[in-house]
């Protein structure tokens, strides 16, 4: 087993390279998004990814999926969706005379779920989620049915249309890793994707890696070393974020667990064997920013909580 670490890790630079260029086939720019759900899914983590419409989000995700050939579905959440159309449902059939019971199982077995659009499904649903998101389990009666490793959530919302939405309680935002924004593409990108989009053929991905290749780079994530001064500074900066002005609640340990984890697969990506303090600064808002809520007087005076994070890292 060993032995296999150190093959795929000799491999790492290479695979990541390759997976960068088959997105790059697909999606036009967005390269620090594309890194920052690459994070996530080598930590091993939930991403909740926040844009206005029609830039992409889905489009994303799905060649994420193709590139890793893992088994991916996808969720459209609609105010009408139930538990059980995600979790699945228990029947009844009927065979030689007999009947019995069979669990169906419903989207969320899968490796890669894509949530589009989560915060339109109701609380009920949304909850139901919470289960597969933390212990990746799903219960349905009295049965309990483990998900097949890897199982990442990839949930998207759109900020700007709010009626008929829910907003995600925040015990389910902590359960996610990474929170992502994207933005606009520039002039010269849009024009790439005016060019690549209206054309007869549109473009396809290959895998790059196995199931088994990626069990073996998260395990690789969590080797990668970090010192003692960065651990501490990890610690202080969620610490901080729980006193510091203009904010009403901070961040919980999972943030400073995330912000370890995360930052040790930038590293492993970026082709380093060693976390530096980059990484930690780079990570910090996609971990904070779902985890800070800040005062209503921050709020008024346009205060965000990107800018929150940027103190703290500065200040530490």
């Amino acid at each position: 087993m060993r032995d296999d670490l150190i093959n795929i890790y000799k491999d790492a630079p290479a695979i990541f390279e390759t997976i960068r260029e088959e997105i790059g086939k697909v999606v036009v720019g967005q390269k620090a998004v594309v890194e920052q759900i690459l994070v996530g899914i080598l930590a091993g983590g939930h991403i909740l990814l926040e844009s206005n419409p029609g830039l992409g989000k889905t489009l994303l995700v799905k060649t994420i999926a193709s590139t890793t050939g893992l088994h991916f579905s996808r969720i459209q959440c609609t105010p009408d969706l139930m538990p059980a159309d995600i979790t699945g449902t228990t029947l009844i059939e009927e065979v030689e005379g007999s009947k019995h019971f069979r669990f169906e199982e419903g989207p969320i077995f899968a490796n890669i779920v894509l949530a589009d659009e989560i915060n339109r499904a109701s609380p009920r649903t949304q909850s139901a989620m919470l289960e597969a998101m933390q212990e990746k389990q799903v219960t349905v009666g009295k049965n309990t049915y483990r998900l097949e490793e890897p199982f990442f959530v990839l949930a998207t919302q759109n900020p700007i249309e709010m009626e008929g939405t829910f907003p995600l309680p925040e015990a389910q935002l902590d359960r996610f890793l990474l929170k992502v924004f994207i933005d606009y593409p520039s002039p010269e990108e849009e024009y790439q994707i005016m060019e690549r989009y209206t054309g007869h053929a549109e473009p396809k991905v290959e895998r790059v890696i196995t199931r088994r290749e990626l069990l073996s780079l998260q395990q690789l994530v969590r080797d990668v070393p970090i010192s003692d001064d960065l651990k501490r500074a990890a610690i202080k900066a969620v610490v901080s974020s729980r006193s510091w002005e203009g904010v009403e609640y901070g961040a919980s340990p999972r943030a400073s667990i995330g912000l370890i984890l995360a930052s040790k697969a930038r590293a492993l990506l970026s082709g380093r064997d060693y976390v530096d303090r980059a990484d930690l600064e780079v990570m910090a808002r996609p971990i904070f920013r779902h985890r800070i809520i800040l005062t209503f007087d921050s709020e008024r005076r346009g205060v965000t909580t990107d800018q929150v994070i940027s103190e703290i890292m500065k200040a530490i």
